[in-house]
């Protein structure tokens, strides 16, 4: 991933003994071996001295100058800058005075420091249509370019300004920071070493001196390099960048990010140390703290799509999936080819439970890759198989149901039948036992003849006694039969 910033430093020039009036002064950075690098530089420019050489600058315009450069020194010390407003007041002192290129030219760096490079370009060509010895604007076209990957045009605005500056320091880094880049370290350190010969404070120089060594693995000299850089300027976010990047390629993670973190402090928009200290939160699972260091950066940019992406995957850490789908999409407006969006929404697919649609966005993603863009063991080929293994599991659940489901209409229909087996004989015991009770309320019906016995020889049976003959009855006189007596 190519991380691309605008490195832009402002410094303040005094115009004349009397008046001080300031440039903004400006140089990009990536994080790559093409890294472009900014020095602090100043210009001796002479302005209200109304000499032939020099115009005369209106006291409204320096005035109004000077209240612009105050209020980005407030601003940048509380490290809150509120760029439309700092724009306008640049701009109502430019529009004092056409002369004053120098207001013209610090728009052009608050354009860059907002990533508006086209608008910084066109600033830059302004300012130098007005005063053509502003040499500070060309070098930033010159950096512009090369950041923009245009070498020969940068090695062109370098070499024009060398030729029409013969002792100019400056340009003399930039050209050995341009010679560093193609690899030529030797004549880098001997560009850089021409341009200290000359100017002993020119930051470009020692920082491009300090990342030759670095690249040699030369640490020790790296560092004590990075140590004099700093005393020309301590408030240069490059410094502890590269000495974080020497740290890292050490193994201390630790001393690499208190160094990272010493860049943001001194400027918060510098957007190497930015992703870095993102980077190493991701590492540790950190999503909140990496959200924090990719809001700083789009703040900066509010279209760098690199970003966008990781945002959504801190948003991904932190399980709110809705939030990463539509960082994604937004991402995606700004660049609809990306693969990268195609595999991270296959991810948030997946998570939300459409295993077909994640693979389908999985394989549109290999497709734009290519065959050569990806490797056998690239994560996409596992995330294919765990969606694969989800579809099958479903198929077995949704299998295991419906059996599940039949062997329970079984059962049913086996309790069914079964109720009404026992219902059918609690109904015939029902009617047995009605039967029965009506029964026991009829006449009893006659016994069946007893068969006849067969003939067997008459058994005596014992005789009784007679009975006593009853007393006989006494008569009354009237020859009636007495009644009985109670």
């Amino acid at each position: 991933m190519i991380i691309r910033s605008e490195d832009n430093t402002m410094r303040r020039v005094l115009m004349s003994a009397a008046v001080a009036v300031g440039l903004l002064t400006t140089g990009c950075t990536t994080t790559q071996s093409n890294t472009v690098k900014d020095d602090s530089k100043t210009a001796s420019n002479t302005a209200g001295t109304g000499g032939a050489d020099q115009p005369q600058i209106s006291n409204k315009a320096k005035l109004l100058f000077d209240d612009a450069l105050k209020s980005w020194d407030t601003q940048k010390k509380a490290k809150n800058v509120d760029y439309p407003s700092i724009e306008k007041k640049f701009k109502a002192a430019a529009d004092a005075d056409p002369n004053l290129a120098e207001a013209v030219y610090n728009l052009g760096v608050l354009a860059e420091r907002q990533g508006k490079t086209k608008e910084a370009v066109a600033f830059y060509k302004d300012a130098l249509s007005r005063k053509p010895t502003l040499k500070q604007a060309a070098e930033n076209l010159g950096v512009i370019a090369q950041n923009n990957g245009d070498e020969a045009t940068a090695q062109k605005v370098y070499t024009d300004l060398l030729t029409s500056y013969p002792d100019d320091a400056s340009s003399r880094a930039r050209l050995a920071e341009l010679a560093r880049r193609r690899g030529d370290g030797d004549r880098a350190i001997e560009l850089s070493r021409e341009a200290l010969f000359r100017d002993p404070k020119t930051l470009q120089a020692f920082k491009t001196m300090m990342l030759v060594y670095t690249e040699r693995k030369q640490y020790a000299l790296a560092r004590l390099i990075a140590l004099r850089a700093s005393k020309i300027d301590d408030s240069d976010p490059e410094i502890f960048y590269t000495l974080g990047t020497i740290n890292l390629a050490e193994k201390d993670p630790s001393k690499a990010r208190a160094q990272f973190k010493r860049a943001v402090e001194v400027r918060p928009d510098y957007l190497p140390a930015q992703y870095q200290l993102a980077r190493m939160a991701f590492d540790q699972e950190d999503y909140q703290g990496a959200e924090e260091h990719l809001r700083r950066i789009l703040q900066a940019n509010g279209k760098n799509t690199d970003a966008l992406v990781n945002l959504g995957v801190a948003y991904k850490g932190m399980g709110q999936l809705d939030k990463a789908m539509a960082t994604y999409d937004e991402a995606a407006k700004l660049n609809p080819e990306m693969p990268e969006l195609l595999l991270n929404k296959g991810i948030i697919i997946g998570l939300k439970g459409d295993p077909e649609k994640a693979i389908t966005l999985y394989k549109s993603y290999i497709a734009r890759k290519g065959d050569v863009g990806l490797s056998v063991d690239h994560p996409v080929h596992k995330l294919i198989e765990e969606q694969e293994e989800v579809i099958k599991q479903r198929e077995e659940e949704k299998r295991i149901a419906a059996e599940a489901a039949r062997m329970e209409e079984e059962m049913k229909k086996q309790e069914a039948a079964a109720a009404e087996e026992e219902k059918k004989k609690k109904e015939e015991e029902f009617q047995k036992t009605k039967a029965e009770a009506k029964g026991q309320g009829a006449p009893a019906p006659s016994p069946a003849p007893a068969p006849a016995a067969k003939d067997e020889p008459k058994k005596e049976e014992p005789k009784k006694a007679p009975a006593p003959a009853p007393a006989p009855a006494k008569k009354t006189p009237s020859g009636d039969e007495p009644e009985d007596g109670l």
